[in-house]
């Protein structure tokens, strides 16, 4: 009987697990923690959740949301238990990660075709393969993996927020409320009028930071996980027109409009726990203390968990992975999840549900699956494994030399356009309605016709 290896068992190692399982095919699913810790994970259960406990929109007329749809259509393990775990996050699915995290391990545990195996992978193994080992990959497997694409490492850095207990906010200033009134009222928000958010901003830009190696000027950081200091140092209003934007949130009990407002976000089924939404960050935790003691409401705050940054490694997918996410080299050897240069936990499982099926179809000879670009799936798969979008320079020789791409996650400018009527073009809501149901459509479409 065949079998596949799979390292990692984060999100997209764990969907691969069970896609693979499921199919009737044997899985040694290969996990270092907890003998080796990567920095960022705090448990040894599969698929945690480091940073938001949130997977973004469920709104079909959303990118992330449409992902999400069309990996239930095919069948995605983890996005039905993230559902089975959920807490109210508004139109986004955000999960109780303890609990999410521990069902899925028990979902690995108890199936009788997979192997978990805890110890730490140091060399690609022969045979079929599937790579899911994050952007935390150990530096022994990493130097592996450099061996055998020969080509540069790509880098960026994450940040983590902070996590604070529900009964140390002072709700005399904090107001339950969702933006607009959409929804249930599951965020708390803590207002600031125009001197308080003064305050906490001269707090935050003269905050000492945490000193990382390899950090320098030119470090990167992925554009939609950048830490509230960076954010601050755009400019004093840059927060208050992003994570900390007032638009919409209203107390009932005041009617006043608010010059900046904090969100925190349900982190576990118990409801004692809330993260800070948008507040990743790399502050010395002293100054993350006076920082967040600084918000009107969270004076008290008991801090349970400080936020943290760390280094995140990928691949350049364009010169080393075919859409299907098997590597043009060495064919039953598969890369899935961050490590691709994806962003996101949606997309993470979105890489392990298409390795994990097209390692099957490897097994069984058939061909492998390459999504319609018409579709959220096959737009990221087409994205980060394509140079025609990358930007290049001329080397001296009189060849091109491509720029290293930046990590993707899901978004309507990736998938396949639609023609509308010019007086349309700028009706965006029109636009992304028409691009999720000929997306759900392609996808159904697909699915019948694979053999």
């Amino acid at each position: 009987m065949e079998e596949v290896k799979i390292i990692g068992a984060g999100l997209a190692g764990s969907e691969a697990a069970l896609q693979v399982a499921k199919r009737g095919i044997k899985v040694k699913l290969y996990e270092m923690r907890p003998y080796k810790t990567t920095g960022a994970h705090v448990t040894e259960d599969c698929a945690e959740f480091v940073c938001s406990n949130s997977l973004g929109s469920y709104d079909v007329t959303n990118a992330s949301g449409l992902l999400k749809h069309e990996m239930e259509m095919l069948g995605g393990e983890l996005i039905k238990i993230a559902k089975e775990y959920s807490v109210p996050a508004g139109n986004a699915l955000a999960i109780a990660r303890e609990d999410f995290s521990k069902a899925v391990t028990k979902k690995i545990d108890e199936n009788p075709l997979i192997e978990i195996i805890r110890e730490e992978i140091a060399e690609i193994p022969e045979g079929y393969v599937i790579i899911a080992s994050g952007p935390l990959t150990s530096d022994t497997l990493a130097d592996s993996i450099l061996n055998f694409t020969k080509k540069d490492h790509l880098h960026f850095y994450d940040a983590i927020a902070p996590i604070v207990e529900i009964d140390s906010i002072n709700f005399d200033k904090a107001f339950w409320g969702s933006r607009y009134d959409k929804g249930e009222a599951s965020y708390i928000n803590c207002p600031m009028n125009k001197e308080e958010y003064e305050n906490f901003y001269n707090i935050l830009i003269n905050a000492p930071k945490i000193e990382q190696h390899n950090v320098d000027k030119d470090t990167k950081f992925f554009e939609s996980c950048l830490p509230v200091e960076v954010l601050a140092s755009r400019g004093i209003d840059t927060l208050r027109f992003g994570p900390m934007k007032p638009v919409g949130l209203i107390d009932k009990r005041t009617g006043t409009e608010n010059y900046a407002v904090v969100q925190l976000r349900q982190d576990n089924s118990a409801k004692t726990l809330f993260n800070l939404v948008g507040f990743q960050t790399n502050l010395k935790w002293g100054a993350q203390k006076e920082l967040v003691h600084s918000i009107p409401g969270l004076e008290n705050a008991n801090i349970v968990r400080y936020g943290v940054m760390h280094r995140n490694t990928f691949i350049n997918s364009s010169e080393i992975l075919n859409p299907t996410f098997e590597t043009k080299e060495r064919k039953g050897l598969f890369f899935a999840g961050q490590i691709t240069g994806t962003e996101g936990y949606t997309e993470s499982i979105a890489g392990g549900l298409i390795a994990g099926i097209n390692m099957v179809r490897r097994i069984q000879q058939k061909d492998l699956i390459i999504y319609p670009q018409e579709t959220m799936l096959g737009a990221i798969a087409h994205y980060i494994t394509d140079k025609a979008h990358l930007e290049h320079i001329s080397s001296r020789d009189g060849s091109l030399r491509y720029l290293p791409p930046q990590p993707i996650n899901s978004n309507w400018a990736i998938v396949s356009p639609i023609d509308l009527p010019k007086k349309e073009r700028k009706n965006k809501k029109l636009k992304t309605e028409l691009l999720s149901k000929r997306a759900l459509s392609a996808m159904s479409d697909f699915k019948a016709n694979i053999v």
